[in-house]
């Protein structure tokens, strides 16, 4: 692997972390946001990613697109709400703040992760071009 295509691969990662650190804001953005059906109820997204490839080998990650979550939404009885339904329950989304806080530490480490491939690529090509210098 060439060290253009080292960064290259860590660039679509970045990429890709960050789609999926965007997409986890907005479902926690929107954790609380209540509706009067289920239909109309924000549902959590989830990025899917797609290994690249070229000529055979790793290319890096590309972000396929952003599914929304199957799971029903969570229903709370609140009379009072001026969402509420005739029976006297509101519809939330089915963003589990727990979930979402774990993916985002996940994706917050594999971004730090992907920049340090990079520092560390280019710290070690800077060092190979000394290398030709002292000779």
């Amino acid at each position: 692997m060439s060290d253009g295509t080292l960064f290259s691969v860590a660039a679509s990662a970045l990429n890709a972390q960050s789609v999926r650190l965007n997409t986890i804001a907005s479902n926690m953005a929107n954790a609380d946001v209540a509706a009067s059906s289920a239909e109309e109820t924000f549902r959590a997204r989830l990025p899917v990613f797609k290994a690249e490839s070229a000529k055979g080998q790793l290319a890096g990650v590309q972000v396929a697109g952003i599914v929304e979550s199957d799971a029903p939404a969570r229903m709370r009885y609140q009379p009072d709400h001026p969402q509420a339904n005739d029976e006297g329950y509101v519809f939330l989304p089915n963003v589990n703040l727990i979930e979402q806080m774990t993916d985002m530490i996940s994706a917050s480490r594999s971004y730090q992760a992907n920049l340090e491939v990079i520092t560390t690529t280019k710290e070690l090509m800077l060092q190979t071009l000394q290398l030709g210098q002292r000779g």
